[in-house]
């Protein structure tokens, strides 16, 4: 099975259903994505699966459609099975109202091939400061504000997906939106806003999200700075919050994906390399980090933040917060201070 279209653990589970034994799925083919696969399945699955180069698939995929002795693969693992704990660390503001709830979220974890300070240091570190601002300049919003570091998202999306599972129905009727924010200062970067409406990708979010998607674009125009759309294609941790049908959005700057000639326009950096190459591995140090993406992309994160904090009622999903001027938080002051 090639890489693409549905999860590994959908492939898998689709492949056992199918009545295979096995199942081996290899990488798409194009510049930077030509290596072995490192998938993760997101949960147990009831045959053995590996993943393999695009040049081995590809051989073993010709084989096959060549006719029934066309291919023969033997499968061999050594597997561990072993129960993990882990932890999301969740911090809220100490007023605001309870029953309006702004929720920003970043994973904290990284593979185990690589440090993670990019994906997803960059994401964690931007939320610590927005926290720190919000303290140090005693801002106190109509709505509450609710952060939150994920824990092993690189194992399937863990940490988030079992927080928006233990919320009653009661509770999440109080988010009126999530914003996430995994991966904001790739090196070869783009301003990338998630696609809420649907309208670049065909996956619109929850009725609300295009409204998001609409805030960050604005805030970028207001810069002079171009953005463009990225799909809600479920690789973070929005995805159990829009399962859930809270709004979504957010931002980020492009993984292992190469950077085309029209993106190198709208951008700057070089076209025809990876958005990261460092990603998931180990050369993803501080040194992978654009300083220059993140002083673009940190001011649109406080600003989105401090705008819902005031009031979510342009969102228009039902999930109605609290009503205030935007001017009685000034985001574009908070901004400033997650500039420098």
């Amino acid at each position: 099975m090639q890489r693409g279209t549905c999860d590994f653990g959908v492939k898998v589970q689709n492949a056992a259903a199918a009545g295979a034994i096995g199942s081996v799925i290899f990488n798409e083919g194009q510049e930077g994505r030509t290596d072995v696969v490192a998938g993760t399945l997101g949960g147990a699955v009831t045959i053995p699966a590996v993943d393999t180069t695009f040049a081995l698939g590809q051989t073993l995929s010709n084989g096959v459609l060549s006719g029934p002795t066309g291919t023969t693969a033997h499968i061999k693992t050594t597997t561990r099975v072993e129960n993990l704990q882990t932890s999301n660390v969740i911090a809220e503001s100490a007023g605001g109202n309870p029953k309006h709830v702004v929720m920003a979220g970043a994973h904290l974890d990284s593979v185990a091939d690589g440090p993670g300070i990019q994906d997803n240091g960059s994401g964690s570190a931007t939320l610590v400061e927005l926290a720190r601002q919000i303290s140090k300049l005693d801002i106190e919003t109509p709505n509450k504000v609710r952060l939150a570091w994920w824990g092993a998202e690189e194992q399937g999306l863990i940490g988030s997906t079992e927080y928006v599972a233990g919320l009653s129905k009661k509770e999440a009727a109080k988010i009126p939106l999530y914003l996430n924010f995994d991966m904001i200062g790739s090196p070869n970067f783009a301003r990338l806003i998630y696609d809420g409406d649907g309208s670049a990708f065909k996956i619109p979010g929850p009725k609300g999200s295009a409204k998001i998607e609409r805030t960050f674009a604005k805030h970028f125009e207001r810069e002079g700075l171009e953005s463009a759309e990225t799909a809600f294609d479920g690789r973070s941790d929005y995805l159990a919050f829009i399962d859930a049908g809270i709004p979504a959005g957010g931002l980020f700057t492009g993984a292992e994906e190469i950077k085309t000639p029209a993106e190198q326009e709208l951008f700057g950096g070089t076209a025809g390399v990876a958005f990261d190459p460092c990603y998931h591995q180990a050369c993803d140090t501080i040194d992978n980090v654009s300083r220059r993406a993140l002083k673009q992309m940190a001011p649109a994160v406080a600003d989105a933040v401090a705008r819902y904090a005031v009031s979510t009622d342009s969102l228009g999903s039902g999930k109605k917060g609290g009503k205030a001027r935007v001017a009685a938080v000034s985001s574009d002051y908070l901004g400033e201070h997650l500039r420098r």
